[in-house]
């Protein structure tokens, strides 16, 4: 399920279709609101090719997330119309001054680009550090919220951060179900996750949330749980 927000702040339920649309969807209010204070889906794309062309295993996916992410941002919405949403997040690790979409529209800019290598972000003045994500490494949901709930209580990152609730396949799972993929491990706790996700709330306070990724995002109403928080944000 997608969302949109209600002139009244209330977030209505729209058909999944609308989920790379949720930006247009959002109340103007919000526009001058802080990246790093809203609350946006982010998800991992599986099956990319990792170091030397693999296809990366569960380390592997973990390491990549952390070397390098991206946030697109969408164009300003013209009048009546639509325009693309934030179409992948992953990995990081701090960051200079987060802009509002505003600014960045004004600006004409609409990816933010972050890599973990400090030498590398040394040498090209348009990427961003890294930001941080809160991986558990976790196959059980339950463990998984706990290790969340963890992280939150030492309180939030500063700048842009991403709350993964994204399962891995440890060595003893792989053994004792080698016919199953993470997916089909994935699908089954989504529920418990999503329970999860909607308690949280954007903002700058301490445990706050800000990106939540996860895997199998277009599998059920991740996007528009996710969106919804936002609502939170016209309540204060």
């Amino acid at each position: 399920m997608g969302g949109q927000l209600s002139a009244s702040g209330s977030f209505q339920s729209l058909p999944c279709t609308t989920n790379a649309d949720w930006m247009s969807a959002l109340c103007p209010l919000l526009w001058d609101v802080p990246l790093h204070h809203l609350s946006i889906p982010g998800a991992e794309r599986h099956g990319a090719a990792g170091h030397g062309g693999a296809v990366p295993g569960p380390a592997d996916r973990a390491h990549a997330r952390h070397a390098h992410g991206d946030l697109r941002v969408a164009g300003e919405p013209p009048p009546g119309g639509r325009h693309p949403g934030v179409q992948e997040l992953r990995g990081h690790d701090g960051g200079p001054e987060v802009p509002t979409l505003r600014q960045l529209w004004a600006r004409g800019q609409q990816v933010i680009v972050s890599y973990e290598e400090a030498s590398v972000v040394s040498r090209h003045a348009e990427l961003w550090p890294g930001i941080p994500y809160w991986w558990g490494d976790q196959v059980k949901a339950q463990e998984l919220i706990r290790y969340l709930e963890r992280m939150k209580s030492c309180g939030r990152p500063g700048g842009l951060f991403v709350a993964g609730i994204n399962l891995t396949e440890n060595l003893a799972y792989v053994l004792g179900h080698p016919c199953e993929s993470l997916r089909k491990m994935t699908l089954p706790r989504l529920p418990c996750l999503r329970a999860w996700v909607r308690e949280q709330c954007p903002g700058p306070g301490a445990r706050c949330t800000n990106v939540i990724a996860g895997d199998f995002v277009g599998a059920d109403s991740f996007v528009g749980d996710v969106v919804g928080l936002n609502a939170k944000l016209l309540r204060r």
